[in-house]
């Protein structure tokens, strides 16, 4: 990462605005608003906290990343899109399963589904930016073989969203029962 790329900030910026959209769908169409927004700010907390992580402490398989504040105040960013991301993989889950609140009935098929998609969109994103030069992995990067992207990226979205889910709601059980 030699500087911030504008096209970089593509697909946060579309994903963004379907993210509000979706959030303004469900918001009205729900009953129970107050539960909902407070599911959705969960996420929002969560998914932003364990992906800076994430992305902080696999820093060092990137090519010329440094723990300085350039190169974390990237990984700061690249956390906002990963919340945006996080929100498009619930959302789309909530269409596919009929339900916003989909995650109360979790169950193997939904985990199953949920880390293929995040997986295959991780294995995605990371091809267009490698292709587009916006990052390097450095030798230390364990790739997948075939495509040749990093393994630390695609468990991030493999990982990391069921974790997030299950952690907001459990949240919110706590928030209802009080």
């Amino acid at each position: 990462m030699d500087s911030l790329n504008i096209q970089l900030l593509y697909v946060p910026t579309i994903a963004l605005i379907l993210v509000i959209g979706f959030y303004f769908f469900y918001s009205n169409k729900l009953e129970d608003k107050e539960l909902f927004k407070s599911f959705f700010w969960a996420i929002a907390f969560f998914a932003y906290l364990f992906n800076l992580i994430w992305e902080i402490s696999q820093g060092f398989l990137y090519a010329g990343y440094i723990y300085d504040l350039e190169h974390i105040s990237f990984c700061a960013l690249a956390s906002i899109a990963d919340v945006f991301m996080v929100f498009l993989l619930y959302f789309g889950c909530s269409f596919i399963f009929g339900d916003v609140f989909w995650i109360r009935q979790l169950n193997l098929k939904k985990v199953f589904l949920l880390i293929v998609i995040g997986g295959l969109g991780a294995v995605f994103a990371e091809t267009k930016h490698l292709a587009a030069g916006n990052w390097a992995y450095a030798d230390s990067m364990p790739l997948l073989p075939i495509v040749s992207v990093g393994l630390a990226p695609v468990f991030q979205f493999m990982i990391l969203p069921i974790l997030i889910y299950w952690i907001s709601f459990e949240r919110q059980k706590k928030y209802q029962n009080s």
